[in-house]
């Protein structure tokens, strides 16, 4: 089973794979926000001179223990996805499914750009994944959620294995009956699902780290065991974990030696990780890091 890591700029690595021979593509690239994306990890031990204060007035003093960070902007966000995008459709199996997953100030713009790379008629969903934590502001409706485009290569003929997605609660069990209501419901396109806990064993300290619970129900719906999964902009590392557990191969992909590092930790242990481009030893473990 291939378990592939790359260091690369991931248009090389596309352009080496052959036509048609990756099963399923999950991408979550930059949202090109303008900002920079930042994650700090602290630390708290009480402390009677700490500063800060916490529940019941108890003071703590605190420590960084970490920080990662990435500039997400790009003068030119189309003209950067498209050769991506292109090989991506070059790549991708007969009966093969693309995931983009981007924010809502790119969305519109990179659904036009997969029609014309696609085709709109193999435009098979808009997922929304929304979700309810951090920061809101009071000048507009907080913006709670992410956008996914899926689109396969024939709309006549692709992977999708409803019976296989975990089911969800009915809103209204008592109109359903007590069978269907025991079984639960499809999930619909709207995808109701935390992120990322701040604290537990799946958060990594990365700064846009994805929740391994959409990517299984992506993997579980659009692959079949064994089959070859790719992620090109991989970040932590997600996609392939999601892979471990659901016996699927994987080609991951991202230029950034932060990313790598972080898979490096997530993934040490793991027996036939074929790595390109990195040495996984120089991943340098911190304590307290999550990792």
């Amino acid at each position: 089973m291939l378990r592939a890591i790359h260091l690369a700029d991931n248009v090389d690595v596309l352009g080496r794979l052959p036509s048609g021979s990756v099963d399923l593509i999950y991408v979550d690239p930059p949202f090109n926000t303008g900002r920079l994306q930042r994650h700090v990890r602290m630390a708290a031990r009480r402390s009677e001179d700490g500063d800060r204060i916490g529940f019941q007035g108890l003071r703590y003093e605190t420590q960084r223990l970490s920080e990662r960070s990435f500039a997400d902007s790009r003068d030119d966000y189309l003209g950067f996805l498209l050769p991506r995008l292109h090989e991506a459709h070059r790549v991708l199996s007969a009966t093969g499914t693309l995931y983009f997953h981007i924010d809502y100030r790119e969305v519109h713009y990179c659904k036009i750009l997969l029609d014309q790379i696609f085709g709109r008629q193999c435009f098979l969903n808009e997922i929304i994944w929304a979700y309810d934590y951090g920061a809101r502001t009071r000048r507009k409706w907080p913006p709670k959620h992410d956008n996914i485009l899926v689109y396969v290569k024939d709309p006549r003929h692709y992977t999708f294995n409803a019976d296989a997605v975990d089911r969800i609660p009915y809103m209204a069990p008592g109109l359903v009956g007590p069978e269907k209501a025991a079984r639960g419901k499809l999930p619909t396109d709207t995808w109701w699902h935390t992120i990322v806990p701040t604290s537990g064993g799946e958060r990594t300290g990365y700064p846009t780290q994805k929740p391994l619970g959409i990517l299984r129900r992506i993997i579980l719906a659009s692959s079949n065991p064994g089959d070859l999964v790719l992620d090109f902009f991989a970040g932590s590392g997600t996609t392939g974990a999601a892979c471990l557990e659901l016996g699927r191969s994987f080609i991951l992909v991202d230029e950034s030696e932060q990313a790598l590092s972080v898979m490096a930790k997530r993934f040490a242990g793991v027996e036939g990780i074929v790595w390109s481009g990195y040495e996984p030893s120089r991943a340098v473990t911190t304590e307290g890091d999550g990792v």
